[in-house]
C-alpha cells in the first residue's frame, strides 16, 4: 500500500479536510498516476451531502482527474511512464457483459461499473477520488490525454466532456440540426462548445440573461431566458434535441413543447427529487424524454481526441486544495465560470 495525502469529507454534509489514505500496490495491469488537477463536480457536492442516498465516510471526491504515469505494471501496454493520462467517473466494470463487450461500460450489467470514488472496489474496499496525490487504476479505465489539450482545462472533460458529448453524438446533434442547451454552467457550457463543434445550431435556455454574453462567445447562435414566459410561446416546437444539464427539477411539460415531432428531451442533471410530467405533449409530438450516463473508455477518449482537435477544453478557475469547501459553496450559488479545478500539488 501506498500512503497519499487527500481531501475528505468525514461525514455526511461535513467540511473537506486534509487527511491521507492508502492506495492499492500496482498491480499486473495497473498504472500509478500522480494526479496534477481534479475538477470539481456538481455530483461531488451531491454526494458528500448525501443528497443520491446513504453514503460512504470518508468520502474522497473527484472524478475529473489528470495526471502523469509515474509506474506501471509488468503487463502494461496501453501506457508508460510520463504518459498524460486520464480517469473518469468509473475505474472498473465486470468486462463481460454486453455493454461492456461494446464500449457501454457505464451501463454496465454485470456486476456493475465500480465508481471512481463512494463506491467499494472489487477487494471490498471504498474507492477514493481525485482529491488526492495519486491513484491507481488498470490501464484499461484510463484514457490519453492528447498534447493539443494542458492538463488543466482537461480535467473537467472526464466528466463534464463526456457527459455531453455522449448524448449529443447520440442523438445526432450536427448540421441541421437544432440544439438547446437548458443551464449555462460546468456541464452546459460544454454543451455549448462540442454542440457547436459537431455543426449544430445552439440555443441556450438558461434562467437568466446575465450570462448571455458567456454564451454567445462559446459558441451559441441564441440564448433565451426561461424566467420569460415569452420564451416558451416564441420557441415552441424549434428543436430536434434539449439537453437539460441542471440538477433542481424543471417543468419538464414546458420543454417538451418546445420539440418538433420525434424531438427528444434528454437529462443528464440529476435532481434529487422526482420530476412528473403531462404525457400528452408526448403523445401529441412522438417525443421523448431520455437520459444520458456519460460515456464508455472508447467514447471518452474520442472526445478528447474531438476537444483536441478543435482547439478547446473547459472553462476553468484553478484553486488550491484548502479551497475546497468554499468552492463548494460557490458552486451552490452558480458563482463559477465554469469550473473549478483543484491543483493538486496544493494537498
Amino acid at each position: 500500500m501506498t500512503t497519499v495525502a487527500a481531501y475528505a469529507a468525514p461525514a455526511a454534509k461535513a467540511p473537506l479536510e486534509r487527511t491521507t489514505i492508502e492506495r492499492r500496490p500496482v498491480g499486473e495491469f495497473d498504472v500509478l498516476i500522480d494526479i496534477k488537477f481534479a475538477g470539481i463536480c456538481h455530483s461531488d457536492i451531491h454526494q458528500v451531502q448525501e443528497g443520491w442516498g446513504t453514503a460512504i465516510f470518508p468520502m474522497v471526491p473527484g472524478h475529473e482527474i489528470a495526471g502523469v504515469v509515474s509506474e506501471v505494471g509488468p503487463g502494461v501496454t496501453k501506457y508508460q511512464v510520463g504518459d498524460r493520462v486520464g480517469v473518469g467517473c468509473f475505474v472498473d466494470s465486470c468486462r463481460e457483459c454486453e455493454h461492456c463487450e461494446a464500449g457501454l461500460e457505464q451501463y454496465c450489467t454485470g456486476s456493475g461499473m465500480i465508481q471512481t470514488y463512494n463506491y467499494l472496489d472489487k477487494d471490498g474496499r471504498p474507492t477514493y477520488g481525485g482529491y488526492s496525490e495519486k491513484i491507481v487504476v488498470d490501464e484499461n479505465y484510463a484514457v490519453r490525454i492528447p498534447d493539443g489539450l494542458a492538463l488543466d482545462v482537461a480535467a473537467p472533460l472526464l466528466c463534464a466532456g463526456i457527459t455531453l458529448y455522449s448524448p449529443l453524438k447520440h442523438w445526432g446533434a450536427g448540421p441541421g440540426k437544432k440544439v438547446a442547451i437548458v443551464g449555462l454552467g460546468g456541464l452546459g457550457h460544454m454543451g455549448v462548445k462540442i454542440a457547436h463543434a459537431l455543426g449544430a445550431e445552439v440555443t441556450v435556455l438558461s434562467q437568466s440573461l446575465r450570462k448571455k454574453d458567456d454564451g454567445l462567445n462559446l459558441g451559441a447562435d441564441h440564448y433565451y431566458a426561461t424566467s420569460d414566459p415569452k420564451t416558451f410561446e416564441d420557441l415552441a416546437g424549434t428543436f430536434d434535441l434539449i439537453v437539460s444539464t441542471v440538477s433542481a427539477p424543471l417543468d419538464f411539460s414546458g420543454y417538451v413543447n418546445l420539440l418538433k415531432i420525434d424531438g427528444a428531451l434528454v437529462n443528464v442533471g440529476a435532481p434529487e427529487e422526482p420530476i412528473t410530467v403531462n404525457v400528452f405533449p408526448l403523445i401529441m409530438g412522438r417525443r421523448s424524454i431520455a437520459g444520458s450516463a456519460i460515456g464508455g473508455i472508447a467514447e471518452t477518449q474520442e472526445m478528447l481526441d474531438f476537444c483536441a482537435e478543435h482547439g478547446f477544453g473547459a472553462e476553468i478557475e484553478v484553486i488550491a486544495a484548502s479551497e475546497i469547501n468554499e468552492a463548494y459553496e460557490r458552486v451552490l450559488a452558480s458563482d463559477v465560470r465554469y469550473r473549478f479545478v483543484i491543483d493538486t500539488a496544493t494537498i
